[in-house]
């Protein structure tokens, strides 16, 4: 079942991709190389365009990075990669961005977090300067509250309020509500500064699955802002992996999101691209948006002791993946295909019926035979030692057959 009726929120154009209101929920990454070195950030900003990534946010931390920002926009036109590019501001972002005026210009959107610019201090305008930059560059702002710099006066303030109640709250639930008022107070504090609540976007980030659920239903049920939505500090591997995919995909099947990310941690040396394939899997598995074929496997059992289906599984994934920046300028709808490559007999047959395209391998002591279905149907048996090169073979006529474009979708071979 697809996603419930999503919230209505107000759309923000980014740089030529629109966030919010009936747009597509939007897919965003971040670099994590220093901004300064132009070379490896640029490298790392097309590999993740490439990836998928429609939004890519670099920190801004230093006058070097500052200075870079227009140099690594510039290379990235040059090679044809137009994905916008959002600066990461915490600290000096108002010293940053009025002393550089070509790196405001350079950059789509501005990153400001509330809890590091001192807003809500008579003394201190620096999140006032940073909007009015944002307005002469008619530029939108993520306003990103982080409950790791959190506003340590505004939690005071509520915490000191709620020890007066009579019936206070626990502190778990002050936090969480200092966190939702921290991000519309900071974003009706910038439409007072004369930005419009079409250039602003707003997250929460917490770390916690349960937290982030209850943080972005409350600010979904008071505001109507476009909402970014991502766990903060995910973590590594599966752990990051799955707390992202249940807090995300629950607010997502509850209408709740314009923009996500997975803010997984690399493995040493691991690819920062996969946080992207994350996003575009928990959208993708939830059916909101498709961006590449999908393979079904079985998970092996005492049939399947051969390696071999998972291997071919492996492989036709990598093969799709590959091939769909070419894919999808030449194939109208091909992202939503599916494939089957099963290990046995057992539920080999049924599964690669229900695929577009599938594959049923030997299972242990089953006859050396593969057939392949098309559309349902079968449509021949595979054998030997070319299964996987002939069974590419298949799927390439069938997505030429089929998604070429002119040719009706799922139209016969």
């Amino acid at each position: 079942m697809a996603a419930s009726r999503r919230r209505k929120s107000i759309s923000v154009n980014v740089g030529g991709v629109w966030v919010g209101g009936d747009h597509p929920i939007v897919v965003q990454s971040m670099t994590n190389t220093d901004t300064a070195d132009t070379a490896g950030t640029v490298n790392q900003v097309m590999a993740l365009a490439r990836a998928g990534s429609e939004l890519v946010r670099v920190t801004v931390n230093t006058e070097e990075a500052a200075k870079a920002v227009p140099v690594i926009s510039e290379t990235l036109y040059k090679f044809g990669v137009k994905v916008p590019i959002i600066g990461d501001f915490h600290y000096n972002g108002h010293l940053l961005l009025k002393k550089y005026p070509d790196c405001a210009k350079a950059l789509s959107k501005y990153r400001i977090n509330p809890g590091n610019v001192n807003i809500g201090k008579s003394h201190d305008n620096n999140f006032r300067d940073m909007i009015e930059v944002a307005i002469e560059h008619d530029r939108p702002v993520r306003i990103g509250v982080n409950w790791g710099s959190l506003d340590g006066a505004l939690l005071t303030r509520m915490m000191d309020d709620n020890n007066k109640l009579e019936d206070p709250l626990d502190a778990r639930t002050v936090t969480l509500n200092a966190i939702v008022e921290s991000a519309l107070m900071s974003a009706n504090a910038a439409v007072g500064f004369g930005l419009g609540a079409d250039k602003i976007i707003i997250s929460a980030k917490v770390s916690g699955v349960q937290d982030l659920i209850e943080v972005y239903r409350h600010l979904a049920s008071r505001c109507d802002f476009a909402l970014h939505v991502g766990l903060t500090e995910a973590g590594l591997g599966s752990k990051g992996i799955v707390a992202s995919t249940a807090g995300i995909g629950v607010l997502l099947q509850e209408g709740i999101g314009d923009t996500i990310r997975t803010s997984l941690t690399p493995m040493p040396n691991g690819d920062r691209t996969e946080e992207v394939f994350v996003c575009q899997q928990i959208l993708q598995s939830l059916e909101i948006r498709s961006f590449s074929p999908q393979v079904t496997a079985c998970p092996g059992c005492g049939r399947t002791t051969s390696t071999f289906f998972q291997e071919m599984a492996d492989d036709i994934q990598n093969y799709l993946r590959e091939q769909m920046p070419m894919w999808k300028e030449k194939y109208v709808g091909v992202e939503e295909m599916k494939v089957a490559v099963m290990g046995c007999i057992v539920n080999g047959p049924g599964e690669s019926k229900h695929a577009n395209l599938g594959i049923s391998l030997p299972g242990t002591f089953e006859e050396p035979v593969a057939p392949v279905y098309v559309d349902g149907r079968m449509f021949k048996t595979l054998r030997g030692d070319k299964i996987v090169e002939e069974f590419k073979a298949i799927l390439e006529n069938y997505v030429d057959s089929h998604y070429a474009v002119g040719q009706p979708v799922g139209a016969s071979a």
